[in-house]
């Protein structure tokens, strides 16, 4: 089966999984996701997948469906999708009601779990590495709608991809207010100076990847050298390497920047211009890790 969808308990194809106009999730954004995919059918990192997600629900003040009838629902969906490896999908909105904003208009949290089989990143873009574009468009300010928080509130990562892939790059890189680097539309990013791995800090408004924390402990238990703190684009165009990490990629090499906006550089080339030993190493690490059944 290519997609499933389960919706509030119903296994349905995608064409009939109707959600009502009146959901809030489509009204207004007003719903938390995770995104997750499976090795070898096992989901991974599911535990901590549900934790990120119950902290979203709490940063919005929705309540989720029980963890257990989440738990319960997703390898219920997994198993009839027959799929040998899946990318999972996990939806709370706030459910429908009285039409207005107040969430206390709404009435029951809708779950909605969308499997299909798992579709990877081509491996000539581990060879080549990405094109990433800084944007105009910024990250939003922790002070507004968290990061942190997993919402179906995405225009800015719409807004970014769409930039990004006008000027003919792979992602976007956000910064913040103060002219620093974040994170992608969809990943969290990484450089590296002199063999240190330095990263943005969660504390400067980002999401704290499942794989970026990962990525950090199998460096750390490697000892690699890696520090968590701010800097501005110049580290990017300095580095050695710079990579990126997410559910899909897992580690994935950067290659080539492109700043946009008005006065911006043109295009520069990241290290050399070809993928870095450190990505490479740390990818294998990551997957040395998912192979000894870690994070399961």
């Amino acid at each position: 089966m290519s997609i499933l969808v389960n919706l509030g308990g119903r296994l349905l194809p995608p064409e009939q999984a109707l959600v009502p106009v009146l959901d809030r999730g489509f009204l207004y954004g007003d719903s938390v996701y995770e995104v997750l995919r499976t090795y070898a059918g096992v989901p991974f990192a599911l535990s901590q997948h549900l934790d990120r997600l119950e902290g979203s629900a709490s940063r919005i003040g929705l309540a989720l469906p029980l963890r257990s009838l989440i738990e319960t629902e997703i390898a219920r969906t997994l198993s009839a999708s027959g799929n040998a490896d899946s990318y999972i999908r996990v939806m709370v909105t706030r459910g429908e009601g009285t039409f207005g904003l107040a969430p206390s208009l709404s009435d029951e949290p809708r779950l909605v779990i969308l499997v299909r089989p798992l579709e990877l990143p081509a491996p000539e873009l581990y060879a080549r590495g990405l094109h990433l574009a800084i944007v105009p468009v910024r990250r939003n300010d922790p002070r507004t709608l968290d990061p942190k928080a997993k919402t179906g509130n995405y225009l800015n990562s719409v807004l970014a991809i769409a930039q990004a892939r006008a000027a003919g790059a792979d992602d976007a890189i956000f910064l913040d207010l103060k002219d620093r680097i974040t994170e992608c539309s969809s990943a969290n990013i990484f450089f590296v100076k002199e063999s240190v791995v330095v990263t943005p800090p969660l504390t400067q408004g980002l999401l704290a990847g499942i794989t970026r924390g990962r990525v950090i402990d199998v460096a750390r238990a490697a000892k690699i050298l890696v520090r968590e703190e701010p800097h501005g684009t110049g580290a990017l165009t300095q580095a050695d390497e710079v990579f990126v990490t997410s559910t899909l990629r897992e580690v994935m090499p950067v290659t080539r920047l492109t700043f946009l906006g008005e006065s911006a550089p043109g295009p520069h080339a990241v290290g050399s211009g070809v993928p870095g030993p450190m990505a490479l190493r740390l990818r294998e690490l990551f997957r040395a890790s998912v192979a000894r059944g870690e994070m399961q």
